[in-house]
């Protein structure tokens, strides 16, 4: 048996470098799938949340949308008021006992991190849609556009962007969140590492590769995050055309 850190270390990663690798594309899928599906319910909530009424609409639209607005903050209060390890077991186990449905840990997984990143999407999606100058969605109005024209073709483009840091922010909480779904053994990063760590009695070492295994994962989601966000922004320098200047078209450095 090895004698030193390091020896434990090599030993460990020839002895259990599969399951390090499965451990690590579950939690990625996790995180992948998670984030996409939650920043798409997000998305919706803060559509609907964001539909303006005034007296001028009937008293039915208004009364179904507040309604509607009142189930989805109670949605958002009651998953961002709660911890995602404790709506593991809820619906896992309340699936199987009340419903006598048994899920696949991994479906289960897939189900509790898009709901759970919903929540705190539309949070953050909302924030982005009202961080946009109000001119733009009145100028939008007054040329007849509909609140959903005005949300997909003037106002999320732009909000899109500004919370690209905050979207950045929330995968990379869900690659390091989904270590609580072991809680029913859900076969992702931390769940293996604990099985691994076991065999040997070697925790220290276990949980040392397991750190550097997640610490890589969010340091290359940063880095993503930052070329989306520096492609967005588009090039540093760029012409504007017009009908003054189209002849000698005016060279705009960003950084001036």
């Amino acid at each position: 048996m090895p004698t030193s850190f390091f020896g434990w270390i090599k030993f460990l990663i020839d002895e259990y470098g599969s399951l390090f690798l499965q451990g690590t594309l579950n939690t990625i899928i996790i995180a992948v799938v998670g984030t996409g599906i939650g920043f798409l319910i997000g998305l919706l909530i803060a559509i609907i949340r964001t539909i303006p009424t005034s007296k001028k609409d009937g008293v039915f639209k208004r009364i179904v949308l507040k309604i509607i607005n009142l189930i989805l903050a109670i949605y958002v209060q009651v998953i961002r008021g709660t911890p995602m390890m404790v709506q593991a077991m809820m619906f896992y186990y309340g699936a199987l006992q009340y419903f006598n449905i048994d899920m696949p840990p991994m479906l289960s997984a897939l189900i509790i991190v898009s709901v759970n990143t919903g929540a705190y999407m539309a949070e953050i999606i909302r924030g982005g849609i009202i961080s946009v100058d109000s001119g733009q969605r009145e100028g939008a109005l007054s040329i007849g556009m509909t609140h959903w024209q005005i949300m997909t073709e003037v106002v999320l483009p732009q909000a899109i962007r500004n919370i690209i840091p905050s979207v950045g922010n929330e995968f990379i909480v869900n690659i390091k969140d989904s270590s609580v779904l072991n809680v029913i053994s859900v076969s992702e990063l931390f769940f293996v590492s604990k099985s691994a760590s076991g065999t040997y009695l070697r925790f220290f070492e276990v949980f040392f590769i397991t750190a550097i295994i997640y610490l890589v994962l969010t340091m290359f989601v940063s880095q993503i995050m930052k070329i989306i966000e520096k492609k967005l922004d588009g090039p540093d320098s760029y012409r504007i055309y017009g009908s003054q200047s189209e002849a000698m078209p005016l060279e705009v450095n960003k950084e001036a």
